[in-house]
């Protein structure tokens, strides 16, 4: 009796716990610290936890470090720059890996994001470096630059 009334303790936690938004699956992963607070900046959290569906192409902190800390420092205080820049990363639709196709790509910002797949997947000049971190509105593909739009 007492395994069978743990059991079921067990499948109620498990039906209570629900997916989590791109923003929830990207800060849970700890190493997206530097995009949740620019999201946060941007006034972007509550786009990305809305229905989507999306596809966020997603800068790593190091990705961050990688941009000047002044640059930085400038773009976050920018939030109309800032906002293009950010939503340059997301792509209407929930695009899984064994989707990608080479060629140009509309971005939420409007412009259009160069994807290449000849030796490995690269979006501008960024490397895909993990892919199909699913959410439950959409998908997070992980990249080691930050892209800006032109």
């Amino acid at each position: 009796m007492k395994k069978l009334l743990i059991a079921a303790a067990v499948a109620t936690a498990s039906l209570a716990v629900h997916a989590k938004d791109i923003v929830d699956t990207a800060v849970a992963a700890g190493n997206f610290n530097t995009l949740a607070t620019a999201l946060k900046a941007a006034g972007l959290v509550d786009t990305l936890k809305g229905t989507g569906p999306f596809t966020v192409f997603a800068p790593t902190d190091a990705a961050f470090a990688k941009v000047p800390k002044a640059q930085l420092d400038a773009l976050l205080a920018d939030k109309a720059k800032l906002t293009k820049v950010l939503t340059y990363h997301v792509v209407p639709g929930k695009v899984m890996a064994a989707d990608v196709k080479a060629g140009q790509v509309k971005t939420v910002e409007g412009a259009m994001l160069t994807v290449r797949t000849d030796g490995g997947v690269m979006v501008d000049g960024a490397k895909v470096t993990a892919t199909d971190i699913v959410a439950d509105n959409g998908v997070i593909h992980v990249i080691d630059s930050v892209v800006i739009p032109q």
